[in-house]
């Protein structure tokens, strides 16, 4: 597991990776891109991120997230 913190604006930009992961929001909210598809996600919020499938995170503010890779 790992715990992200990202200040208004920032993000990742796309990539993807080898395994599948879920991602949780914290705190805040952020559009999250996967496959060319749009999904904004708030404070509560959790989001499959499915292998090798490319994404991407565009905050809209600060937001916080915890990433679990399986």
């Amino acid at each position: 597991m790992t715990l992200f913190a990202f200040a208004e604006g920032e993000g990742l930009t796309e990539h993807a990776t080898p395994h599948d992961a879920t991602v949780q929001i914290l705190e805040g909210e952020v559009r999250i891109t996967v496959g060319g598809s749009d999904h904004q996600v708030r404070t509560g919020d959790m989001l499959h991120l499915p292998a090798t499938v490319p994404h991407a995170l565009h905050g809209t503010g600060p937001f916080k997230m915890l990433l679990t890779p399986y």
